[in-house]
Formats: C-alpha cells, sequence, structure tokens
C-alpha cells in the first residue's frame, strides 16, 4: 500500500519536469549551435564585407553588399597556394603514417592482460601532460642538428610525435570492442593472423579509426608550433595566417582564416560517413 504512493509522487514529479525540458532541451541545442557556428559565421562575413561595413560607425553583424575582392587579392597574391600544398601534403601523410603506425600497435595493445593493457594507456595519455612548448624545443633543436629544418620529414615526423600517443589510446578502446570471438571463428574457417585484422578487426575498427583519422588530420592542419620552429622560409597555411594578421588588413586576415578552414568542413563530410554509432552491434550473438 506503501509502494504507489511513492511510485505516484515520482511519476508526477517527472511530469512536472517534462514540460519545461521541452522548452529548455530545444532553447539550450540552438544556442550552442548558435555560440559554437557564430566565430565561424564572422570570419566568412569579414572576408566578404567592404570596409565601409566593418569600421563605420556602428558595424553591422549582417553584410548587404558583399565583396570578393579580399578573396580575389589573396588568391591573386600568390602567397597563399604554396602554404595550401605544404600543409595539405604534411596533414595527410601525417595521418597515413600515423594510421600505419598506431593500428597494429593499439590492437596488440588491446589484446594485453587488463592490468599491463591499463598501465600502457596511462603510460600514453602521461606523454601528452607535458608542456608541448617545452618538447616543441628540444625536438626543433635536435632536427636542426639532422638537417630537418624546412624540410617535410621533419614537420611530419614532429607531428607523428605529437599525434601518436592520443590516436593510439583512442585506438586502444576501439579494438577493445571488437569481439575475439569474430577472430576465433575467423581462425577457424582458415584465415591467418594477418588475414583476419585485414578482413575482420580492421574493417569492425573502422569508425573507430576514422574517428582517430580525424583527431590526427585536424591536429596536423592546425598546427602552429612545430610549424614556427621548423620553418623558416615556406610558410603552412596557420603560419600564413598568423603573418596576415600581422601584416595585412581584418579582411585579408579573415579570407586566409577562412580558405583555413574550407578543407576542414570537406574532411570531416569525407568522414562522417564512416563515424556509424553501433558499427558492432549484432555482430555477435547469444
Amino acid at each position: 500500500m506503501s509502494a504507489a504512493p511513492t511510485v505516484a509522487a515520482r511519476r508526477s514529479r517527472r511530469d512536472r519536469l517534462d514540460r519545461p525540458m521541452k522548452v529548455i532541451l530545444p532553447m539550450w541545442i540552438i544556442g550552442t549551435v548558435i555560440f559554437v557556428l557564430f566565430p565561424i559565421y564572422l570570419i566568412f562575413m569579414v572576408s566578404f564585407a567592404p570596409g565601409s561595413a566593418l569600421f563605420g560607425e556602428r558595424p553591422s553583424l549582417f553584410i548587404t553588399e558583399p565583396t570578393t575582392m579580399w578573396w580575389q587579392r589573396v588568391l591573386e597574391s600568390g602567397d597563399l597556394w604554396a602554404p595550401l600544398g605544404k600543409s595539405l601534403t604534411v596533414a595527410t601523410l601525417t595521418t597515413l603514417l600515423a594510421i600505419v603506425i598506431a593500428s597494429p600497435a593499439a590492437y596488440v595493445i588491446s589484446r594485453l592482460s587488463p592490468g599491463l593493457r591499463y598501465t600502457i594507456v596511462i603510460g600514453l595519455l602521461v606523454t601528452r601532460m607535458f608542456p608541448e612548448f617545452a618538447i616543441g624545443i628540444s625536438v626543433a633543436t635536435r632536427f636542426a642538428r639532422f638537417g630537418l629544418v624546412d624540410d617535410y620529414v621533419g614537420l611530419i615526423l614532429a607531428h607523428l610525435i605529437g599525434s601518436l600517443p592520443f590516436i593510439a589510446w583512442i585506438l586502444v578502446g576501439t579494438f577493445e570492442t571488437v569481439p575475439r570471438e569474430l577472430e576465433e571463428a575467423a581462425q577457424i574457417d582458415g584465415a591467418s593472423r594477418v588475414g583476419t585484422l585485414t578482413r575482420v578487426v580492421f574493417p569492425l575498427a573502422a569508425p573507430g579509426i576514422a574517428v582517430a583519422s580525424l583527431f590526427v588530420w585536424l591536429y596536423s592542419w592546425n598546427e602552429f608550433l612545430y610549424a614556427r620552429l621548423l620553418t623558416t622560409n615556406q610558410n603552412t597555411l596557420p603560419l600564413q595566417v598568423f603573418t596576415a594578421i600581422d601584416r595585412g588588413s581584418a579582411q585579408q586576415m579573415a579570407t586566409v582564416a577562412a580558405i583555413l578552414t574550407l578543407p576542414i568542413l570537406l574532411v570531416v563530410y569525407f568522414l562522417q560517413r564512416y563515424l556509424r554509432p553501433g558499427a558492432l552491434s549484432g555482430a555477435v550473438k547469444g
């Protein structure tokens, strides 16, 4: 008899919270989206804004007479294509090498005993706790002795140093979700160890590998410290944005920043198809 009033009271309390949450939650989501997208809107808005729209008595958040003058100046100046090509090359090669190196290592770690696996994972995270500037100075000093300044190889290796521990940690968790029963079943069917990895494990881990690839590419694309320390003549695109901030106008800075943002949107759009929730659901029954 006493349980019924308690259940009814809980249900009544939930009913009172449902109506406010139906209003608060959508407003919270809309506010979060606006907060995240507003800086991107400002970058593109300023890049298309005439000078009078920004530096008048009342600067407007909406451009009624957009201009492509700043885009034409930046694209026709010839100072953009070399940094763009360098950033694309370094980010892409860094991502490919990081996945090739980290995926097998993370798979092996995921199949170790829990105690040893936990120790290694914690060790990977500890390496990311050191100040990046201190590590960057040491790396740049060593690379300068090896002649890796103003060299693609040096910048790629530096980016691998910063990204490998983090994506290895991501991939260890990914491979832990792949059931070992599937590997055993593939080996019973006659698949070799390498065949099991390439045909069973890695395809099932594709969503996690896509996430790791996205993190590495974004890290390398936006990285500034190593690019600054290991570059003297040919900038990457983030360094070109810094140059525009230091020497150019607000519109030129915004235009270069907008160009820096466009490939990110394309890469995220391309990889989002692999970010499928529940990729392993139903893989093992019973």
